[in-house]
């Protein structure tokens, strides 16, 4: 018998280490310790676009039903002083979508370009901790695979979500309203409905990515993918109104006619006498006038709102082809260098 039990003392037992949660572990945890700050940006930036759009369908539909009830949604009873402190309340809310969500909006692939996709291998890179990660038994491609996987995830479902909410906003309370005129072709209009968005935001994420590996500096990158998305965004423009053919109209000369509604026109002219299509520019010139006043008929050429989709299909396949590229040369740059760091090592 124990000499501690004749003693009536009993040993204590070794005290237990409190129980924790779970936690992940390995290269998804890192990744999300490395950009948790990014992405509760992401997360807050969601929430209040969504909150505030969601605020806006909500609080215009009883105005508009009000407005219907009253024989007001008119514009030509919007005279009447009754009607205008009925339409007051809906033109602030529509000037709130239009002038301020939808900048806001379309500005975040520039912004998920710039401060998240650019800084996030070029601090990797300017600080060496990169050579650190590949020196840890894991590979190259597996750690950039891990490093990019949770911001991209966010931002995909970040863009969609935006993307899903201002558009059903747009066409249930803003598109074709006499409120706000506010065609889907218009400069900030565009970025913010349909699949563009999140094809832009994927985009922006990855080229971030690419000039960060390629610079290695932070704040070149940060103002280099800047540039760089600038340039694209505005070749895409220049060009989008080739994404698919057109539609042209003819009418007598004197006979004025415009595009349809929600159209977007591309240019109007004349028919000269001898056949050839003149352009209103081209008429404006003091020595062609007298030949353009001598036109046959006038000819206008247009998109209408059902080549929306095609449009936005064209250059969504454009950016995910350029972020499929743009993808496989970061993978075979980031593969090159843990090579040549292998290398190095062996020597």
């Amino acid at each position: 018998m124990s000499t501690n039990v004749l003693a009536g003392r009993a040993t204590a037992a070794p005290p237990r280490e409190p129980r924790t949660a779970p936690r992940p572990g390995g290269l998804i945890w890192l990744s999300w310790r490395q950009s948790r700050t990014a992405l509760w940006a992401i997360a807050a930036l969601v929430v209040t676009a969504s909150a505030t759009l969601l605020w806006l369908h909500f609080s215009l539909q009883p105005l508009m039903a009000d407005l219907r009830r009253a024989e007001c949604s008119e514009i030509v009873s919007w005279s009447n002083a009754g009607c205008q402190g009925m339409v007051a309340p809906i033109t602030r809310r529509t000037y709130l979508y239009t002038m301020w969500l939808q900048p806001a909006l379309a500005a975040v692939p520039l912004l998920i370009g710039m401060f998240l996709g650019a800084p996030m291998l070029a601090q990797e890179y300017e600080r060496g901790t990169v050579r650190l990660a590949w020196t840890q038994s894991v590979s190259p491609l597996r750690w950039l695979t891990a490093r990019i996987a949770l911001p991209a995830l966010a931002v995909l479902t970040a863009g969609a979500v935006l993307a899903v909410l201002a558009t059903w906003v747009w066409r249930a309370d803003i598109g074709g309203r006499p409120f706000a005129f506010d065609p889907p072709f218009q400069g900030l209009t565009y970025p913010v409905l349909g699949v563009v968005p999140v094809a832009w935001s994927l985009f922006a994420l990855v080229l971030g990515l690419l000039v960060g590996q390629l610079v290695r500096r932070t704040v070149a990158s940060v103002l280099t993918t800047g540039v760089l998305l600038a340039v694209v965004h505005g070749l895409l423009r220049w060009n989008r109104a080739s994404f698919y053919p057109s539609v042209r109209e003819l009418a007598p000369r004197g006979v004025y006619f415009g595009q349809p509604s929600n159209a977007w026109l591309i240019d109007r002219g004349v028919v000269l006498q001898d056949g050839r299509w003149a352009s209103n520019e081209f008429c404006w010139d003091g020595d062609r006038t007298k030949g353009c006043e001598d036109a046959t008929s006038n000819w206008i050429e247009y998109h209408p709102v059902g080549h929306f989709v095609p449009i936005q299909l064209v250059e969504t396949g454009i950016l995910v082809t350029l972020t499929v590229v743009a993808l496989t040369v970061l993978f075979l740059r980031v593969r090159r260098d843990g090579n040549s760091l292998r290398a190095t090592r062996r020597a």
